[in-house]
């Protein structure tokens, strides 16, 4: 015992001896760490936690880098878009007095997405979808003036935000639809999917409430080849895939939806291995350049339809063709920047890993980042 306090004191008179006189110390300023500017790289991943899902995060990465840069809470099945002019980040989500059970609040939170700091809420309905996400389930008009929220009870409608006023506008029902999809037109209307193979169209009046209802002819067999509720657009011409690889394309500036003849995704070849597109947000689509990207997969059948990919087809939008094609990465999700030069960014359904791919030209894989999430769906670039 003596032995090992002379040894102990000796330790502790050395660390004293190499201390500086107390007038020479140097305290620690504390600080909050500044985020780089965003870029059109920046990723933003919903992660829907399932194993606690009253716990939901929305994971902030440096899509160029691949450098994990913060993480929003997002409560209970949270759903998020950022504003058309990228200043604001809103979450929609529901809060419980008693964690899982008790009281409900559902509230649009709006958070700064430069500094990921939470600024203000808005209360609404106690109806909003609490599903996976999709980015079909909350949209802003093409003006940022009003936030859609899509609701379930399980009876469907939606709530309409007025964020100009930072308060509730009104709900309209849809029965029999779901999902948002915003006119590029016209900032005071929407259309959604329906049941009955049509798209439905909601005209506002200027304080949000519903002024007209439309419906477009019948365009797909939902019993037949159902179409996925995802949706990408160039200016109105909005794009919808069916499971069997049908490419749809509804023309929303005018409001009643106008739709074009399909066409196959799906070349003389492609019939025998089977593939079929599949997953959440199967498809991005690069405007400039009029290319689709698409997750696809191998022998698919009657409930393949969210299997991850085999490999990510590049499509020809102009001439309706496949032009190139990518190893897939087990890609459930895909988003492409806007930029000169495009990136596309695939999520791993199985491994929870993203990948990266110059979408440019002559499209390649570029990185990897691996485990970005627990359980995500949904892919938002800055």
């Amino acid at each position: 015992m003596r032995r090992y306090s002379r040894v102990l004191g000796c330790f502790v008179t050395a660390a004293c001896l190499a201390l500086p006189a107390w007038g020479e110390q140097k305290f620690e300023t504390l600080s909050v760490a500044k985020l780089p500017a965003p870029n059109a790289h920046r990723i933003y991943l919903s992660d829907v936690s399932i194993s606690h899902i009253v716990d939901n995060r929305l994971h902030v990465i440096d899509g160029d880098s691949f450098k994990y840069l913060g993480v929003f809470a997002t409560g209970y099945a949270g759903q998020s878009t950022l504003s058309r002019d990228r200043k604001e980040l809103y979450v929609t989500t529901s809060y419980y007095t008693r964690l899982s059970r008790g009281e409900r609040t559902d509230v649009v939170e709006i958070h700064d997405p430069l500094t990921l700091e939470y600024r203000s809420e808005i209360v609404i309905p106690p109806r909003r979808a609490q599903a996976l996400p999709y980015e079909g389930i909350v949209r802003t008009s093409s003006d940022g003036r009003w936030l859609f929220v899509q609701n379930a009870t399980p009876a469907t409608s939606v709530s309409v935000v007025d964020l100009k006023a930072r308060r509730f506008a009104a709900e309209i029902p849809n029965p029999g639809c779901w999902i948002i999809i915003p006119s590029e037109t016209a900032a005071n209307r929407f259309s959604t999917l329906c049941g009955d193979g049509t798209l439905q169209t909601m005209v506002l009046n200027e304080d949000g409430s519903l002024k007209l209802r439309t419906k477009s002819a019948r365009f797909f067999d939902p019993d037949e080849d159902p179409v996925y509720v995802q949706t990408a657009n160039i200016g109105d011409r909005h794009y919808l895939v069916s499971f069997r690889g049908k490419v749809h394309v509804a023309d929303l500036s005018e409001e009643t939806a106008k739709l074009e003849a399909p066409w196959s995704l799906l070349g003389k070849g492609d019939a025998k291995p089977g593939w079929r597109p599949g997953g959440y947000q199967l498809f991005a689509i690069h405007r400039s350049s009029g290319r689709m990207f698409i997750a696809m997969h191998k022998h698919g059948a009657e409930g393949t339809h969210k299997n991850p990919a085999d490999e990510i087809w590049v499509i020809d939008l102009t001439g309706r063709k496949r032009v190139g094609r990518l190893p897939g990465h087990g890609a459930v999700a895909l988003a492409v920047s806007q930029a000169p030069a495009p990136r596309l960014f695939a999520l791993d359904g199985v491994k929870m890993g993203i990948a990266s791919f110059d979408a440019g030209a002559k499209p390649r894989f570029l990185k990897r980042m691996e485990q970005a999430a627990e359980s995500a769906t949904q892919l938002e670039l800055h």
